[in-house]
């Protein structure tokens, strides 16, 4: 039986994470142990009528709990299957207050239904979330965006497994995390059901909703497909042809891949920049061309199924531990198919480097420098100089050791910088690492 109400500061778990880099994104005093999302969407009127029911555990006592939650309106919210004693709705959070304590240790589940017109929301690296296409829907949830469209706990130290169903016109195709296994139409509408099993940190769950065809890639070793727009059919097969081969490189390299299938989708609009989401990659018509133009693109969005989704950084000033790999799985893949060494590719963008401003640290960016290139570039060469001061077959024995032993967790610089240093001898690891992530200035040679 839960302890009687003791409505004090104690039991009021915080409402955000204590990330600096978004200080108003996550909660505390519980952590997530389950997410069902039931969406019922109209395409044409852009309205959502949708439930979440989130299994919780708590953390401490609580009385008082929070989600993040942004642009729609709650209609009902029940606690253990009870009228909380009050709610409040705030511009990106939804509070909930009970009426008696939930223990710390406890699991407790709560079931929100919510409804309106979402639409993304602003942040320091534009608009992220729930976005309307021209015929369809795209959800680009990083770093900030998943309370667009479902109440969470919006951080990406808490991950936890998915079921969502999608319930939109027929005539559609509704996509998701992980596997299909439900799927009927009734009265013009069809219901879409996924189950992503694996941990998932809240801003990788997606819904893409689109008039697409798909196109099976392989079945090995994991189910690989593309859906597309039925008018870039020959460019699509062309372009996404070589993802098997990726797979291959990729699971030999990193380990196998970390997750039940691989999809992706290439949307009928122009999208800025292609994105990920665990399990899937979307594309924009102006990444297909018929002539392999998005290969980068595309070894880059796969590697991070390993490299953000399965290992996922707890902090987002660590983020070069997501784009430093996924840029060097580029340098890899062309390498691996017969184009530029990574030792060719890695000089090319050190000069590029040469000729940048110095004034950013990769281990720690700063929010708004979060997404830049040098992240990118410097964490890949940071990468490359640890392999070439151990030598190739230590290098990639401790990066698969790195990807097997924080495979669907957290990790931080210090995880990969220990399981390495436990592969090679005589080699300091952590100074290779800090020249290029923790300095301003470019390491010579």
């Amino acid at each position: 039986m839960s302890a009687p109400m003791a409505s004090h500061p104690s039991t009021f778990g915080p409402s955000t994470a204590g990330d600096d880099y978004l200080p108003t994104s996550g909660n505390g005093g519980y952590s997530v142990v389950h997410y069902d999302l039931d969406l019922d969407y109209r395409v044409a009127t852009n309205r959502l009528s949708a439930t979440a029911v989130i299994r919780a555990r708590a953390t401490m006592d609580l009385t008082r709990f929070s989600f993040d939650f942004a642009g729609l309106s709650v209609v009902r919210v029940t606690v253990n299957g009870v009228r909380p004693r009050k709610i409040a709705e705030t511009v990106r959070k939804l509070v909930v207050t009970v009426d008696e304590v939930i223990p710390d240790g406890s699991e407790f589940v709560v079931e929100v239904r919510y409804r309106g017109a979402p639409h993304p929301v602003r942040s320091a690296w534009g608009e992220v979330g729930w976005e309307e296409l021209t015929d369809g829907v795209i959800v680009a949830g990083q770093p900030c965006g998943a309370a667009s469209w479902y109440p969470c706990n919006d951080q990406p130290a808490d991950k936890a497994p998915y079921r969502i169903t999608i319930t939109c016109e027929a005539g559609y195709t509704a996509i998701s995390n992980g596997p299909l296994v439900a799927r009927s139409t009734r009265s013009g509408r069809t219901s879409w059901t996924y189950e992503m099993t694996q941990p998932m940190a809240s801003y990788l769950a997606t819904v893409q909703i689109g008039r697409y065809r798909s196109r099976r890639l392989a079945a090995e070793p994991v189910v690989q497909t593309v859906f597309h727009p039925g008018r870039l059919d020959r460019e699509v097969s062309i372009d996404f042809a070589p993802v098997p081969q990726m797979m291959a490189v990729f699971s030999e390299l990193f380990g196998p891949y970390p997750f039940d299938e691989y999809t992706v989708v290439v949307t009928d609009d122009a999208l800025e920049i292609p994105l990920e989401a665990q399990g899937l990659a979307v594309f924009g018509s102006n990444h297909v061309n018929g002539m392999h133009g998005a290969d980068r693109l595309i070894a880059h969005e796969l590697a991070h199924q390993w490299f953000g989704n399965s290992l996922t950084v707890a902090r987002w000033r660590d983020i070069w531990l997501h784009e430093g790999f996924a840029c060097y799985a580029e340098w890899l893949w062309a390498e691996a198919s017969g184009g530029v060494t990574a030792d060719a590719n890695a000089a090319v963008h050190r000069a590029a480097l040469e000729a940048q401003p110095r004034d950013i640290v990769i281990g720690d960016p700063g929010p708004r420098a979060m997404f830049d290139d040098r992240v990118y570039k410097r964490g890949a060469l940071a990468l490359h100089a640890v392999r070439r001061a151990v030598g190739d077959d230590a290098f990639f024995e401790g990066l698969r050791a790195y990807v097997a032993e924080c495979a669907h967790g957290l990790v931080a610089p210090i995880d990969f910088v220990e399981i390495m240093e436990q592969h090679v001898a005589g080699v300091d690891v952590a100074a290779v690492v800090e020249r290029w992530v923790e300095k301003r200035s470019l390491p010579k040679g």
